[in-house]
Parts: structure tokens; sequence; C-alpha cells
């Protein structure tokens, strides 16, 4: 009876070690729900992610800012780290919707580039850590245009009609119809947003489709000639290794957009949310999920390796542009009480 007694105390010693060791003997005892843009990510980081701290990762993704900003709204999901762009961001600090940030959980905050932190939507960095940044712009399949795609003008060209995709996105696509009139992205006048609002209107019967995440399947395919889209999308399809594929940023200007993460009022995990977005800010985890997903990355170290491994992407445009382009560019901004006149046109514009 004692020899089974000794080896019941030095198996229940043995399990009681086991139990106290970093990812052994228990499952994840958090949950944290991420919400992202879609195909914007390397979901392997996530899979890293877990297996590093033991937290388990509910990811989700969503088209558009606005539609991010209605499953806030309506309490459909509890969110622990959300990816909104800048004029969003604005919006959800102005209406107390994101957490401060405590950098003492993301010391990674280092390795982001001077030149992405104290901008206009987070001026003093309390509430966001920047994930990627881009231009909006044209991709154009070269062996269906045969002219030099530099304006705007050519997603209203009747030569191109039902070979044109436009973004499912309101502010890009109003955005755009601002620039060929003259005005701002930002504008608030009612006059001008009703000449863009009949711009669109015109231009609807030449548009084969407006998506976001199928954008990029349907220009490789050879689907469509002209697509509104992102510079990322450009580089993710030269990643791919399609040639013939082209990014323009009309004369007539753009947006420049900023992409962060950032954590919602309703986080019940705020800490472990600050431990996931200092994993990505990392310079190997950043490095790996740029090189994934294609789009520009705000992290200096990981810019450094991508000019030293990838030159022939960060001397492309559509990744890094120059002062030229960015002198021609605007970031939206958060439209407060004038957004109702943008949601009448895009309601008008997908009516019709």
């Amino acid at each position: 009876m004692k020899k089974y007694v000794k080896v019941i105390a030095v198996f229940l010693m043995i399990m009681a070690l086991v139990a106290t060791l970093p990812g052994c003997g228990k499952g994840p005892t958090v949950t944290i729900n991420v919400y992202n843009w879609g195909e914007y990510i390397d979901e392997e980081v996530i899979d890293l992610f877990e297996k590093e701290y033991n937290i388990n990762v509910n990811y989700e993704t969503f088209a558009t800012n606005e539609d991010m900003y209605v499953k806030l709204v309506s309490g459909a999901g509890k969110y622990d780290v959300i990816i909104p762009s800048d004029y969003m961001i604005q919006k959800l600090i102005n209406e107390g919707m994101l957490l401060e940030l405590d950098f003492e959980n993301i010391p990674n905050f280092e390795y982001i580039d001077n030149r992405f932190k104290n901008l206009p939507y987070d001026p003093e960095n309390k509430y966001t850590v920047p994930y990627f940044w881009g231009t909006l712009g044209i991709v154009y399949n070269k062996n269906m245009v045969d002219e030099p795609v530099d304006s705007w003008d050519i997603l209203f060209d009747p030569k191109y009609a039902g070979n044109i995709i436009m973004l499912d996105s309101m502010r890009d696509t109003i955005g755009v119809a601002l620039r060929k009139l003259g005005y701002s992205i930002n504008s608030t006048s009612p006059d001008e947003l009703n000449e863009a609002m009949e711009l669109l209107m015109e231009q609807k019967p030449l548009v084969q489709a407006y998506y976001v995440d199928e954008i990029k399947d349907v220009m490789i395919n050879g689907e469509a000639a002209l697509a509104l889209t992102w510079s990322g999308d450009a580089i993710d399809i030269y990643l791919e290794g399609v040639d013939y594929i082209g990014y323009a940023v009309p004369k007539e200007g753009t947006n420049l957009w900023f992409d962060c993460m950032a954590v919602p009022a309703t986080s019940q995990h705020k800490k472990e949310a600050e431990m996931f977005i200092n994993f990505m800010t990392d310079p190997e985890i950043s490095y790996k999920n740029t090189s994934y997903v294609g789009y520009a990355t705000c992290n200096k170290e990981t810019l450094r390796r991508m000019q030293e491994e990838n030159p022939d992407i960060t001397e492309m445009a559509s990744y890094w542009p120059g002062d030229e382009i960015l002198d021609r560019c605007e970031v939206f901004n958060d439209l407060g009480e004038y957004q109702s006149l943008y949601n009448n046109v895009w309601t008008r514009l997908q009516a019709k």
C-alpha cells in the first residue's frame, strides 16, 4: 500500500509541476476579438501570437469603415482590436469610442517611423498605433488600356463602358468625383456634393460593378480594364507575378490614407489587446505581415529590411510615393454634422 501511495504522490507532484509551465496543462484563458479589413493580415501571424501568449484570437473582417462603425455602435460585436482609417479614428475619438493606450504594454511603438506619429487624426498618439498607409488610385490592364492613365477622367470615359470597377466605399468613390471636379475630398458644400452626385449618376451605366475585396481577382482575370482601388492592391497583384497591371495616381490629386490599430471602449481585454498590437509591431512580425499583405509599412525597421531585400517593390510609387505624388494628396477628415450630405449622395447612387 505504501508503495502505491508513493507512486500517486510522485504522479501528483509531476502534474502540478507541468500545470505551472507556460502553455502547458491548460488551454487559452482569454479570447480577444480582432476586427480588420478583408485580406489585410497574414493569418499565420495570428497563430504565432496565440502560441506565444496562449491567448485565443477570434478574427473577423469588414469591408468599409462605415460597416465597422455600424457594427461598433450597434453593440453586435465586442471587439478588442480594430483597424480603422484616419477619418474614422477621428470620429471614434470624438464620440468617446476608443480607449487611450498604455504604451508600457506596447514597447515596439519605438519602431514606428516618426513621420507616422502625431498626425491630425490622433495628434498626441494617445489612441492608435499605425498599421499600413498608402494612396487611392487606378489599377489598369495594360492589354486593355493603350493610353496614359493620368486623370480621373478615364473612369468616366464611355469607351470603357462595362469595363470599369468602382469601390463600394462611400468616401473613396465620392472623393474621386469631387477631385475630378476640382473640389476637396472633404468638401462640405451642398452644391459641390450635388455636382459630385450628378457626375456619379452619369458614370453609373458605365460601371461594371462596385467592389472592395473582389477587385484584385477581377483585374488579374482580365475581367475589367480599370478599377478604383488602394495602392496596396497594386503591390499585391505584382507579388502574384502579374506584370500586365499598372497603377496610377491621377494628376487631379487623391486621398492619402492611414490605417491604425486601436482598442474600442467596449474592449473587455485591454491589456491583451495591447499585447496583440505590440506583437504586430515587432519588426520580424511586421516584416512577415507586410510581405504577405503588400501594403506599405509604417515600421522603420521593417521598411529598412524591405529596402534591402525587396528594392523592386519599395522603389515603386504604388508602395512608397514620392513628394510629387504626396503633394497632390489629401487626408480624409471626419465630416461630423456634414456626414448626412455624403450619406444622401451614396443612398441615391445605390438606389438608381
